[in-house]
């Protein structure tokens, strides 16, 4: 293994590591929004925004990422609907977690028992109110490891923008390997990189839902 390279490479592949963060963290905001009021809509008794609901959460939860993200950039421009690559693997990835995220705050939503929305109502919340302040607060807890989860696949399901020419860790990798012709040296780099950063956000992840299990138990 030539230092050398390792040397060489280290800085465009660290540049790269800003790309994949970027794109994670942007797509992992709109997925919670998405995924949030997705789960509120799946268990709306307006069976229109439920049926809505369950056909995006169906779609997206049952077709490969990497489909998603060839239609969004390949496939709408042909009905006038074109995005350059960026905006196009966010809105790909987004659509998929936000589909996965829908379904753990759902699960997190009616996991909490049923009494505590009929107590709130009699004492004179409607509805909506006693989901802000009573159901959903500890529905958030529950939800936090699934959610956690899902940011780590999400980080590595970056590497499937690269298809789209999106410049992150692993589109720079294949860049490096036909300048370099060391394939194993530049992907193990890139492993290496891929590994310190889901171990310092699962590391970072692990302490949010430790700190929010504290404030359960208090």
């Amino acid at each position: 293994m030539d230092v050398s390279i390792i040397i060489e490479s280290l800085p465009p592949l660290l540049n790269a590591v800003l790309m994949t963060i970027f794109l994670a963290v942007i797509s992992i905001i709109i997925a919670l929004v998405l995924g949030f009021f997705t789960s509120l809509e799946r268990i709306s008794k307006i069976k229109i925004l439920s049926k809505i609901a369950s056909i995006y959460v169906s779609v997206f939860r049952g077709t490969p990422l990497l489909v998603q993200i060839f239609v969004i950039y390949y496939g709408l421009p042909q009905v006038n609907i074109e995005m350059d690559p960026i905006p196009s693997g966010i809105l790909a990835l987004s659509l998929n977690a936000g589909a996965y995220l829908s379904e753990s705050f759902r699960a997190a939503i009616l996991s909490i028992d049923k009494g505590q929305m009929e107590a709130s109502v009699s004492l004179g919340m409607t509805y909506s109110q006693a989901l802000r302040r009573i159901i959903l607060p500890q529905s958030l807890r529950v939800a936090i490891p699934t959610l956690s989860n899902t940011f780590i696949v999400l980080i590595k399901d970056t590497s499937l923008v690269s298809v789209i020419t999106v410049t992150e860790l692993l589109q720079m990798s294949s860049l490096l390997i036909a300048k370099t012709f060391e394939p194993l040296t530049i992907y193990l780099m890139a492993a290496v990189l891929y590994w310190i950063l889901i171990a310092f956000f699962t590391a970072l992840l692990d302490k949010v839902e430790k700190r929010a299990s504290q404030h359960v138990t208090l």
